[in-house]
């Protein structure tokens, strides 16, 4: 082969092999659209993380890190509603409300006090409990004392806005003669005044609290 001819070949390889302007610029073009859609997605993304319960919660419950999962949701005006990441007390909480299996978890059913000042108890209201005395529910204990000569006082609220853990079915005759037992969440600040009532014999009666007013 003569020099020439090795010449030439060796020219044409490098044309063939040299990047061509136009697929430099539709390759820009393409990256620089990927970006900008990525970018947008990005900046438009309003999810919130917030915590959901891995598995149903009852009030009652203690409530760590460990039995919640993170979700990514759109919330918009509703973000204050709900425990965000960061925001879960690292000592947990006491649930207040029946949480279910991936619920997202309201603020409210952190309770007062960080929810840390609340204990549940058992009690025998008389008379029965309305349709609207549910797990979750929030009741008002009444009481009403005994008087030397037989006759009760007027009641009035010892526990105010408890909340309903469970209702306990019962069919022994003392269950029957005072009604179903109720597990109550209640502050602990209220549990000696509710033992009292309870010691003493006062009557007790458990009605659901802040039911709208009928016209």
């Amino acid at each position: 082969m003569s020099r020439r001819s090795g010449r030439t070949l060796s020219q044409a390889r490098a044309r063939a092999f040299a990047l061509d302007p136009r697929l430099a610029i539709g390759v820009v073009l393409v990256v620089a659209s990927v970006v900008g859609v990525v970018s947008i997605v990005a900046a438009t993304d309003e999810s919130t993380e917030v915590y959901a319960a891995a598995s149903t919660l009852a009030p009652g419950d203690r409530v760590l890190s460990s039995d919640l999962v993170i979700r990514s949701v759109k919330l918009n005006e509703a973000t204050d509603r709900y425990i965000a990441r960061g925001e879960l007390p690292d000592e947990g909480f006491i649930a207040t409300r029946p949480i279910e299996a991936g619920e997202l978890v309201p603020s409210s059913s952190l309770g007062s006090h960080d929810g840390l000042s609340l204990t549940s108890v058992v009690v025998s209201p008389q008379g029965g409990l309305s349709g609207t005395v549910a797990t979750g529910a929030s009741v008002d204990v009444w009481a009403s004392a005994e008087a030397e000569d037989g006759s009760y006082a007027a009641p009035g609220v010892i526990i105010s806005g408890a909340v309903v853990v469970r209702l306990l079915e019962d069919d022994s005759l003392v269950s029957a003669a005072h009604g179903n037992a109720i597990e109550l969440l209640v502050p602990r600040s209220r549990v000696a005044r509710l033992l009292e009532a309870m010691a003493n014999g006062d009557v007790l009666s458990v009605i659901p609290a802040n039911l709208p007013a009928k016209g």
